[in-house]
């Protein structure tokens, strides 16, 4: 569904992605973790075309990107942001967010497919009319999935969907992430700083230091410590440690 091959991302001088190579197949939830600044999110930005300036070669459900995305890419591959609160705009109510979804998409039957797009992420249809300001940040990322799925997308990009929201919520938005995925055989590529948000969700991860992706791993292996590359190994032995903490 997605191959990757020497994606080089600059911002003026600066090299934000240096050679970055991954694939991802067709079902498969693939994660992307390291530090801030380390150019994971700036991956997510080139592959939706918000980054001008790339170099190297993309190839997305079927189609080899250039300069400009077409319709065509753009209903087939969705991007969920990570802050709910500025995603949706403020004066505009649910429905209005995913009736224009749909409407930019050409979808037929918007009035009867919104009931189900609101049941499909757990929100009811007393959420219909209300504005943002009216929800909780779980119930504003779950309109936000909604928009993503309205028109009926094939691939999901993920930028940290669950950073800026409480832990309860934050679990509640994985599975439902989970559940969105088995319903409608969807790919992932989920960006993250959080090693077990993405071992929840993902079944094999990218680690990025300093723009470059040092080593791919499946979740299990992850999850086993079995990592060959040594700024991997630390980042997980840090990851371990702060679990450790929190318990304590």
């Amino acid at each position: 569904m997605i191959d990757i091959r020497d994606l080089n991302v600059w911002f003026g001088d600066t090299t934000a992605v240096d050679a970055a190579s991954f694939s991802v197949a067709q079902g498969e939830s693939f994660g992307i973790v390291g530090e801030s600044g380390s150019g994971k999110s700036t991956i997510l930005r080139a592959v939706v075309g918000l980054v001008p300036d790339w170099g190297g070669s993309m190839q997305v459900a079927g189609e080899t990107l250039g300069p400009r995305r077409s319709k065509t890419f753009y209903s087939k591959v969705q991007m969920v942001f990570q802050d709910p609160y500025a995603s949706l705009h403020p004066r505009q109510t649910v429905d209005r967010v995913l009736s224009e979804a749909m409407v930019l998409h050409g979808v037929q039957g918007v009035d009867e497919r919104i009931p189900k797009l609101l049941d499909d992420v757990g929100l009811g249809p007393s959420f219909r009319f209300r504005y943002p300001h009216q929800l909780s940040g779980g119930q504003r990322q779950r309109v936000a999935i909604a928009r993503a799925l309205a028109c009926g997308p094939e691939v999901l990009l993920l930028d940290e969907p669950t950073s800026a929201l409480d832990v309860s919520v934050q679990a509640e938005i994985l599975n439902l992430l989970s559940d969105l995925r088995t319903a409608h055989g969807l790919t992932y590529v989920m960006v993250s700083h959080d090693l077990g948000v993405v071992g929840h969700l993902c079944d094999r991860v990218a680690v990025m230091q300093a723009g470059r992706i040092v080593e791919v791993l499946g979740v299990k292996e992850m999850r086993r410590l079995e990592a060959q590359n040594p700024y991997t190994r630390q980042l997980l032995q840090a990851s371990l440690d702060s679990a450790r903490r929190d318990v304590a």
